[in-house]
Order: structure tokens, then C-alpha cells, then sequence
């Protein structure tokens, strides 16, 4: 899917410099004009990166254009907005490794950074002030590389037998970051999809495709209005 979002645009731009060798001058000019459209379009497309775990890499789906960014691809493209879609995501992630990870994702502009982690952090009862302080050191990076990059942060909770005080303080960790970094915030990632049996995997923790379809809704609402 994204292979062919590239390739074409790049294949008709090679067509239309072949053609400007061709006599003729309302042909040449015609090429020259498609040529000139063909790279404009090119450059004023937008980046969007979503950043995160299992659920943004779509785990145990068929296809990463299974998952909530790959469907937030699809709904801008019936949109015709100018904007494509990186998927980051990588099973099994932590903010520390995360926090590792983004410098060399960071060698590519971005307009808008999805970030999406946490959840294997909570998983693993790593204590909270470092989470949150991960977290921060990621958002950091995309803010002093690219000043101008909208960003949206998803938040997360973890199971209740973690216990009360540790899922508190968790959950408190996104809200506060969003407030703090003037983020774009979508309340809970999983909404309508944690515990329902029929949308999640086997695992009970990974959504199937129809709840990706949830989680996808989830994050166009607040998305929609920054592009």
C-alpha cells in the first residue's frame, strides 16, 4: 500500500520528463505543467509519524494497513488530504527503548508525531516517574528537531491487578504530559475495545481488526483537526 502510494506519483513523474523530449509545443508545455503539478504535490505532502508498541505495529493482524494508523491512511486518502502515514510501531516496546529508538526515525521530517507508548511499561510495574520522564525525553527530541510538529499523545491504563495506587498513578502520566507539552490527547487509546472479548485476540490484550476500527475512530477525532 504505502510502496505504491510513492512509486506511482514518482513512476508519472518520469513520464512526464520523456515526454517533454517529444516535438510539439502545446505537447511540451502540457508535460512541463504535469511535471511541474507531480513535484509540487510531492513536496507539500505532510508527514505524519504514529510512534509506539504492538498495537500501532497492528500485532496479529495480516497487514500493518490492518492497523489504526494504516486506516487513518485510508480515511485521508478518501479525503484527498496531502498527508502520508509512517508506521513506527514495534512489538513489544518500552518508553526507555523507545527513547533510544526515535533519534534515527527523527532523520525524516515530520509534521505530526502520534506517540503512542506505555502500556509495556505499566505491564512490567516499572515505576511511574520513569515512564513519565521517558516519555518527556521523546517528546523532547521531536520538538527541538522540528519546533513546529503538531503532536498527539494516546493514553493508556493498565489491569486492575496492578494494583489501585500504581494504575492511578499511571494513568495519571498521559494527561499530565499532554497538559504540560500543549498535546492534541486522546483520553484512552483502547476505549470501547479493552475487555470485550469479541475485539481482542486470544491474548485478550491485542485488538482484532474490527477493533482496530475502534481504536482508529479514537484517534481520527482528534487528529481530524489538525490536518
Amino acid at each position: 500500500m504505502f510502496f505504491n502510494r510513492f512509486f506511482i506519483p514518482i513512476l508519472g513523474l518520469f513520464f512526464a520528463v520523456a515526454c517533454s523530449n517529444s516535438p510539439g509545443g502545446a505537447e511540451g508545455g502540457d508535460s512541463e505543467n504535469q511535471q511541474q503539478d507531480t513535484a509540487s504535490a510531492l513536496a507539500e505532502t505532510k508527514t505524519i509519524l504514529f510512534f509506539g508498541n504492538s498495537l500501532t505495529a497492528g500485532y496479529g493482524l495480516e497487514g500493518q494497513e490492518l492497523a489504526f494508523p494504516g486506516l487513518i491512511q485510508q480515511r485521508i486518502d478518501s479525503l484527498a488530504l496531502p498527508y502520508r502515514v509512517i508506521n513506527a510501531g514495534l512489538s513489544g516496546e518500552t518508553t526507555a527503548a523507545g527513547n533510544e529508538r526515535i533519534d534515527w526515525l527523527l532523520n525524516e521530517k515530520i509534521d505530526l508525531f502520534v506517540l503512542e507508548l506505555g502500556a509495556n511499561d505499566g505491564l512490567r510495574g516499572i515505576p511511574t516517574e520513569e515512564t513519565h520522564k521517558n516519555l518527556q525525553r521523546i517528546i523532547d527530541k521531536v520538538t527541538a528537531k522540528y519546533p513546529d510538529c503538531k503532536l498527539v499523545l494516546t493514553g493508556m491504563m493498565v489491569p486492575p491487578n496492578m494494583g489501585g495506587n500504581y494504575g492511578s498513578a499511571f494513568m495519571a502520566i498521559f494527561p499530565a504530559l499532554a497538559k504540560e507539552n500543549d498535546m492534541a490527547y486522546v483520553p484512552f487509546l483502547l476505549e470501547g475495545v479493552a475487555g470485550e472479548s469479541e475485539l481482542n485476540q486470544r491474548d485478550g490484550i491485542h485488538p482484532t481488526e474490527e477493533g482496530h476500527r475502534i481504536l482508529a475512530e479514537n484517534v481520527w477525532k482528534v487528529l481530524l483537526p489538525l490536518l
